[in-house]
């Protein structure tokens, strides 16, 4: 069975693919400019541990840091438009994960892939770099591999901005069901149904569904991704961390404790038309976290394709806060 629009999921395909265009887009909300100089952002690479890691870089190193880590299944190319309007602040880096974007790309048998050892390259990242403490944009995978770092050294976090990123059974419904069915049984039976979650019309469907307007999501975004997915080789990276997404769920409780210990200032913006990671999963960090600026937007997974300037500007004033 190959997994397409028509048959993700019973109830919650007609859900994903029959979301209304038709939907009147909310007016724009009102945000404030930058007002800084923009910021040259450059396109580095480093090897940390024999791995090739590429990332964007931008703003005065001696200023505050923030780390943005990208999710499933784009790469630091889904904050071109944040870094701009961040940097002239604040340093910002965003790395690309092994077998996404610019990096490294060893196959599935010649590299751990699992969010515990690609948090590992990350911090090694920002070792490289001499980064101590950072702020953190975490957004689908990124959460994972954001509060394992956390989880490791949660002093050197300086505060979460939280965007439709998971720590919360919760937040893991029905579109779930093939994957936990895969993680039961890894045959290659099961790897083949996900196998459908790697094509052209599924890349669209998660930047344009939820939106406001999907004609104003620019489809530059699904043809890049769709190259990078379709790399010989790199179905199989997917597999793998689709299925050691299975050792993220145990660590929910063990993350939520150190919210509750540490108390990190959390901004946390979720597009409540995501499917993948549905707004079920953004208030149980209501329970933990006590410092919480809450917003649910009326967009889709990936809300920086439609309200870029608005969690642009949110962000600018949480830091600002966070650090002065």
């Amino acid at each position: 069975m190959t997994l397409t629009l028509a048959n993700i999921g019973r109830r919650t395909v007609l859900a994903l693919a029959l979301a209304s265009p038709l939907a009147l887009p909310l007016p724009a909300p009102a945000v404030e400019a930058a007002n800084e100089p923009t910021a040259q952002v450059h396109y580095r690479s480093v090897e940390i541990d024999g791995i090739e890691i590429a990332y964007r870089e931008a703003g005065d190193p001696s200023r505050p840091t923030v780390l943005l880590l990208h999710g499933f299944p784009t790469s630091s190319h889904m904050f071109r438009n944040l870094i701009p309007e961040l940097a002239g602040r604040y340093h910002v880096i965003a790395p690309d994960y092994p077998g996404f974007g610019a990096s490294a790309m060893p196959q599935a048998d010649q590299f751990d892939y699992s969010f515990a050892n690609i948090a590992r390259l990350m911090t090694g990242l920002l070792d490289h770099k001499g980064i101590g403490r950072y702020a953190v944009y975490l957004m689908d995978y990124g959460a994972p591999v954001g509060f394992r770092m956390f989880a490791a050294d949660p002093e050197r976090v300086t505060g979460f901005i939280i965007q439709n990123g998971n720590a919360y059974a919760e937040g893991l419904l029905e579109f779930w069901d093939p994957i936990r069915a895969y993680w039961a049984d890894p045959s290659p039976e099961n790897g083949d149904v996900l196998r459908g979650f790697l094509t052209l019309d599924v890349t669209k469907w998660q930047f344009t569904n939820g939106t406001r307007d999907p004609e104003s999501i620019s489809p530059d975004n699904f043809w890049h991704v769709q190259y990078l997915l379709d790399r010989p080789g790199n179905q199989e990276i997917q597999l793998a961390l689709f299925l050691d997404y299975a050792t993220n769920v145990p660590e929910y409780p063990k993350w939520q404790a150190l919210f509750r210990e540490f108390q990190p200032p959390a901004l946390l913006m979720w597009g409540k038309g995501d499917h993948i990671f549905p707004e079920a999963g953004a208030h149980p960090y209501k329970r933990d976290l006590k410092d919480l600026e809450f917003h649910i937007l009326d967009t889709g997974h990936f809300a920086l394709e439609e309200d870029g300037p608005l969690i642009a500007a949110r962000m600018r004033g949480f830091l600002d806060r966070i650090y002065r």
